[in-house]
């Protein structure tokens, strides 16, 4: 039988190179003040020995954990996850923050908090004190909570707000929901609508308000009515339905319409087309997230596409030279999103009030 091949420790690594243990923890956090002849020779020892450093092996210096902690809504995950509808924010985020986790030889770790419990503070401190990370990303609703923000301000440990416009504690890192929004009202009335309806998402996320402000904003400088265009999601398919009713009934109903999320958009196209209105031709629709389920409706939908991971990377960059001493960005961080073309657009067309 083959005997098991022992794994490789940093005391092997110290020993081949001839050092302390300290110097081997040093030269793998790349701390400052080490000779490079010295770096050298334990750099080739762990390359002889096929060294991976370890959390453990990190945390010996005493100054880092080595570790980004990403906090994220606890009940629309696992939502989510149960509906197993395709959304794929937790992927996304989780796909920017681990890579750019693993360039600097960090790792991330996710965590699921309940904004609405009464013992959030309590919550958090567990996760902190078991995993004391060098720096935590929180993702909305939790990016504007003030109960939250205040208390990781208070344990002095450098965060991330992604999703976040408002001035404050911690990195505010937006994906610009507002302009995005713009954006895409434009994209409609450039195709010569008039009428655009618009189905928001929860109002506790702050980004839902804002996506409303574009649409709004965009609309005025076309000098083109809202009035009664306005439909309230939370982001749910139901929701979807509900508001995609409210203004498909209408006898002056919108040539298209902007959905908040994808879930809302794919209840919009299946409103539709029980009302028998087609899609493009008679009912223009975007979506917001870009997920891949929208890849593959009929008709396949346009929609913003939300910069999750690259929005991730940059609050991890962030955060891991926050941790070096390196001043916060005094501007807001701002990651563009952008709109795929697909093809549920078109001009209006034999629809009342078009």
């Amino acid at each position: 039988m083959a005997r098991r091949r022992q794994a490789v420790t940093i005391k092997h690594v110290a020993a081949d190179a001839g050092v302390s243990l300290q110097t081997v923890s040093r030269v793998i956090n790349n701390e400052p003040n080490v000779r490079p002849e010295m770096k050298n020779r334990v750099q080739a020892s762990i390359d002889k020995l096929g060294y991976v450093p370890s959390i453990a092996a990190q945390r010996m210096s005493g100054s880092r954990s080595y570790l980004i902690l990403a906090i994220n809504d606890r009940d629309r995950t696992i939502a989510d996850w149960r509906a197993r509808q395709g959304t794929d924010w937790v992927d996304q985020m989780l796909l920017g923050g681990m890579l750019k986790c693993a360039e600097h030889g960090y790792r991330m770790i996710f965590e699921l908090v309940d904004t609405h419990s009464d013992h959030v503070e309590r919550e958090l401190l567990a996760a902190i004190a078991a995993l004391q990370p060098d720096g935590i990303i929180l993702t909305p609703p939790h990016s504007d909570n003030p109960q939250i923000v205040s208390f990781l301000a208070a344990q002095k440990i450098p965060f991330a707000r992604i999703g976040s416009i408002q001035n404050g504690a911690g990195i505010p890192v937006s994906m610009d929901d507002e302009g995005s929004a713009r954006q895409a009202t434009e994209y409609l009335l450039e195709h010569g609508h008039r009428r655009i309806g618009f189905i928001s998402g929860a109002s506790e996320y702050a980004l839902s308000g804002w996506r409303v402000d574009g649409w709004q904003r965009a609309m005025a400088a076309a000098g083109a009515a809202t009035e009664g265009l306005l439909a309230a999601g939370d982001f749910s398919y139901v929701s979807g339905e509900a508001a995609a009713r409210q203004l498909l009934d209408r006898p002056d109903r919108p040539t298209a319409i902007i959905a908040s999320n994808d879930q809302m958009a794919l209840a919009t196209l299946e409103v539709a087309r029980a009302l028998d209105i087609a899609v493009p031709q008679q009912l223009s629709l975007i979506s917001f997230d870009n997920t891949p389920l929208v890849h593959f409706t009929q008709p396949p939908l346009t929609a913003v596409d939300q910069p999750i991971a690259a929005t991730t990377s940059k609050a991890v960059e962030l955060l891991i030279a926050a941790q070096k001493g390196d001043a916060a960005p005094q501007d807001l961080i701002i990651v563009q999103s952008s709109i795929f073309v697909r093809e549920s657009v078109a001009p209006p067309a034999g629809v009342p009030g078009a």
